[in-house]
């Protein structure tokens, strides 16, 4: 048990937050947290786990006795409990800071990055190694079928990280990942992304840059050759690196690739494996995570079992239900390139269903104008794409916002429509698809709750 110590968490409820509370409080740490929005799963997780938690942020919900003030990435000046922190000059950290020093110091940590397939990848290595028996802990931001939750810490050497390029903290603007001590760094891909935090492309790079900076010698970075960005990232790299891919300059080259409806399989360095997932990206994934499993210790048959099992990640191709003989799948994508990689598996898995997407902007990145006509043209595999309004239209300025209609009457072959409102476009859906259609809902948000929607709709 170590000594005593009392930490604070503001904005407890996040799952990374929430989870990394509950471990320390495992610790035999005194935890306590605060959050605007505490209701289930998240609050009856904390209370069992015996964190105590307050709803509102206060100056007073501090305690006298807090040794260390968690502040969570979501956080602002402004908040009460950050200002708090600020006046009495208390010792406030970020919760990477918090993993770093007691979850991942001396560690063999798997971080994966990337703008597209982290949760997916991230996923998949954590399963190879714990269905290898290596009882891994693991931090994914999104909910794998076979691991049960997104977060887990273990006593076993072995940590899995989906690594954010996303900025840490208000007053760390460095990205999250640099404090995860990666032994092995994966960069799945390099877009540009997170438009409210990056200018540009080049400074997303320098970021991915910074990451391979602190990968040790004996360690390994395993990136996508066949990206052009990820390949000028680790051009200078002071880490070895294999570079994975289709090309014929790849150290690790994917062959021999088939798809079918039930899923994927392919050859990796002369090796045979099969993925119950559709699509190149899926392929790559897997390659990706393979290559990883392998650096640390995994055996060939271990990463091909573990492969064939998994299972997937909730709110990726999810089917959500049958209704009408009508199937609404749930897909977290919400990128040009993701919604084009999206689109495409769907046709590969449903080939002779009429295909419909409902698209709703609501990521930083899709609310602004910078996609306004890859937006367009991801949508064009569709046989139908409905774009929804614009969620809080009013946070992004009205020179940069996108113009949803514009998406809409953009898509090529005139299959586009702007249909602003979930009742509208459940109404729309439910009086024109018939039995064998397939409607898929990409949103990286709840989008009213329109999957429920859909499917009494359309069972009436």
């Amino acid at each position: 048990m170590p000594e005593k110590k009392h930490f604070h968490f503001v904005g407890v409820c996040g799952t990374a937050m929430g989870s990394v509370a509950a471990a320390m409080k495992r610790k035999g740490f005194t935890v306590t947290g605060s959050d605007a929005n505490v209701y289930p799963p998240m609050s009856d997780f904390l209370r069992e786990e015996g964190v105590e938690v307050v709803e509102g942020y206060r100056a007073g919900n501090i305690p006298e006795t807090a040794d260390e003030i968690v502040i969570g990435n979501a956080i602002s000046r402004g908040n009460d409990e950050a200002e708090e922190a600020l006046d009495r000059r208390l010792l406030y950290v970020s919760l990477p800071e918090v993993m770093k020093e007691h979850f991942l110091r001396g560690k063999r940590n798997l971080v994966v990055s990337g703008t597209h397939g982290k949760t997916t990848t991230s996923s998949m290595l954590a399963w190879l190694l714990l269905s290898a028996g290596r009882d891994p802990g693991w931090m994914i931001g999104g909910l794998p079928r076979n691991l049960g939750r997104g977060a887990n810490f273990s006593a076993s050497e072995f940590n899995v990280l989906e690594g954010d390029e996303y900025d840490t903290a208000f007053f760390d603007k460095r990205s999250k990942f640099l404090h995860y001590l990666p032994e092995v760094a994966v960069i799945n891909n390099i877009e540009f992304d997170h438009a409210d935090i990056y200018d540009n492309l080049d400074q997303i790079k320098l970021s991915f840059e910074r990451l391979l900076r602190v990968v040790p010698r004996s360690g390994l970075a395993v990136i996508n050759g066949d990206d052009p960005n990820c390949l000028d990232v680790a051009a200078g790299a002071p880490c070895p690196v294999t570079k994975v891919g289709f090309g014929q300059h790849c150290d690790v080259r994917i062959e021999a690739v088939e798809y079918s409806p039930a899923g994927s399989a392919f050859t990796l360095g002369g090796a045979r494996y099969s993925v119950g997932m559709p699509g190149e990206f899926n392929v790559r994934n897997a390659a990706m995570a393979a290559t990883a499993a392998r650096q640390a210790g995994l055996s060939e048959d271990e990463v091909r079992e573990g492969l064939a099992s998994f299972e997937g990640i909730a709110r990726r191709q999810e089917l959500r239900g049958v209704a009408g003989g009508v199937k609404v799948i749930d897909d977290f994508a919400h990128h040009p390139t993701a919604i084009r990689q999206a689109v495409e598996a769907l046709r590969q898995q449903h080939p002779d269903g009429r295909l419909w997407v409902l698209f709703e902007p609501r990521s930083n990145t899709t609310k602004r104008k910078i996609f306004q006509n890859e937006l367009a043209e991801c949508l064009a595999g569709a046989d139908v794409a409905v774009i929804a309004a614009l969620p809080d239209p009013e946070k992004v300025p009205p020179e940069d916002r996108l113009d949803p209609a514009a998406v809409a009457a953009n898509v090529p072959g005139g299959k586009g429509r702007y249909i602003p409102g979930v009742e509208a476009i459940v109404e729309a859906v439910a009086s024109e698809a018939v039995s064998g259609d397939v409607v898929a809902v990409l949103s990286n948000g709840g989008f009213g709750g329109i999957h429920r929607l859909l499917l009494e709709r359309l069972e009436g």
